[in-house]
């Protein structure tokens, strides 16, 4: 079994910045990745706001990343990491088919989006139904637009889209909100918001793009015409494969600061799956390099 420097988990932006940054100081690194390199970012068909580029499509900006970490001379293993044990001085990675040595740990598996799972959501993803207001907002400037969920993403992201919209609607299953009291003031105060109380979506509407959405509200059917449709009902974090490894909070968020330390000596933890106050591609990919500079830095303490 290869010892490895740092193992990082998942190769989307934090863990593919990791990795480059990781072979920069000259650190062996392993990179492992379930489906293929670039995570939710290979799936975004345009991204507006990364720096450096006005627009590129999400695939080729995470096919450039993989090219310049494998460059560097990372090794890229296509598998699910299923249990990380501590071992020692270092750790063991468990796959399906094979066991890894390393002697720090960067946990990047990131967050999936929470759906609907309602008809017309899946096959007009991207086609006017956006998982992020903050990524996709832009394109519907002028338009008139739905908010679906009650949490304090929802309303930042109702509030947000007032200021570019023609009009939101804020779709929400109940008759109060569970956002913090200073959003519910201001979105009630927008006249471009109109809540729609005790409301859940049905149905995404439109064939080449979202033209509207079927809703149920207190028992009534109603159709509402719209341009696009984000969806803020939370996340999904991918960490199950490091139960027991480090601090969790109560949402399954690996507990690390913006140093990316985390409870267990060794072990770091960057991008979407960390407590963090912005899950975006920019951030994701700072995270990955903060995480590599202390595994190096506490590589060289152990030293």
């Amino acid at each position: 079994m290869n010892m490895f420097d740092v193992a990082i988990v998942g190769a989307g932006p934090a863990g593919m910045s990791a990795a480059v940054y990781a072979c920069r100081a000259g650190l062996s690194a392993v990179v492992f990745e379930a489906e293929y390199p670039g995570g939710q970012m290979a799936t975004t068909p345009s991204v507006e706001n990364y720096p450096g580029y006005t627009q590129i499509d999400g695939a080729a900006l995470a096919a450039s990343m993989y090219a310049q970490m494998d460059a560097l001379g990372a090794t890229f293993t296509q598998a699910a990491v299923e249990k990380i044990e501590k071992n020692g001085d270092g750790f063991v990675l468990h796959t399906a088919g094979e066991d890894f040595a390393a002697r720090t740990v960067i946990l990047a598996a990131g967050a999936k989006r929470k759906t609907l799972d309602v008809p017309g959501e899946a096959r007009l993803t991207h086609r006017g139904v956006s998982y992020c207001a903050v990524c996709d907002g832009n394109f519907f400037r002028g338009k008139r637009v739905c908010v679906v969920g009650g949490g304090n993403t929802a309303l930042e992201d109702a509030i947000y889209l007032a200021g570019i919209c023609e009009k939101v609607y804020l779709i929400h299953r109940r008759d109060t909100f569970r956002a913090q009291a200073h959003f519910v003031e201001k979105v009630k105060a927008n006249d471009k918001i109109e809540i729609l109380y005790n409301a859940t979506v049905s149905e995404v509407l439109g064939e080449g793009r979202v033209s509207g959405v079927k809703i149920l509200q207190n028992g009534e059917e109603k159709t509402l015409e719209l341009s696009a449709v984000f969806v803020a009902v939370g996340l999904l974090p991918q960490n199950e494969f490091a139960a027991g490894l480090c601090d969790f909070d109560k949402d399954g968020y690996i507990v690390a600061g913006a140093d990316t330390v985390t409870s267990t000596p060794g072990v770091f933890a960057a991008g979407d799956g960390r407590t963090t106050p912005l899950r975006q591609i920019v951030t994701a990919a700072a995270d990955g390099a903060v995480a590599a500079t202390a595994a190096e830095r506490f590589l060289q303490g152990k030293k």
